[in-house]
């Protein structure tokens, strides 16, 4: 297994890793993700991806940030592993590299936000320690 930090969105990568987040991000396209990095990079915004073999198995978006409670956290935006290779661990192994990765940086903690009918996500989380630390609360604005 091996890990890759894309790039950009002209990382040749994405042709493997973007099927996987868009597993997660349904809504999602090409084009939507370039805008997003295009933004999100100067804010931080990177992506890792796992390969096992020749095959993107799982694909975490995360950024560094800094607020007022804890200074400095890690926040993972996406993490998601290839439907069709769940349950072999790789899950754990970004999570755990994304861990290390919070540590080396001087985070304090690791943070996500996860939906509120992804219930085996939610399984898995509190497996690996996570808290509930809060409710997230969204005022959609009117286009």
């Amino acid at each position: 297994m091996f890990f890759h930090d894309l790039s950009g969105a002209d990382d040749p990568v994405w042709e493997q890793a973007f099927p996987v987040l868009q597993q997660l991000r349904t809504h999602l396209t090409r084009e939507a993700l370039a805008e997003v990095i295009a933004e999100g990079a100067p804010q931080g915004l990177r992506f890792t991806a796992l390969f096992y073999r020749d095959k993107c198995v799982a694909v975490a978006g995360w950024r560094i940030i800094a607020n007022t409670n804890l200074r400095r956290v890690l926040y993972v935006d996406d993490l998601c592993v290839d439907e069709t290779t769940r349950s072999h661990g790789y899950g754990q192994f970004l999570l755990n590299e994304l861990t290390r990765r919070a540590k080396e940086a001087g985070a304090r903690a690791l943070d996500l936000d996860s939906g509120v009918q992804r219930h085996a996500a939610h399984r898995f989380y509190l497996r690996n320690r996570f808290i509930i630390s809060s409710h997230h609360f969204r005022l959609e604005l009117p286009s």
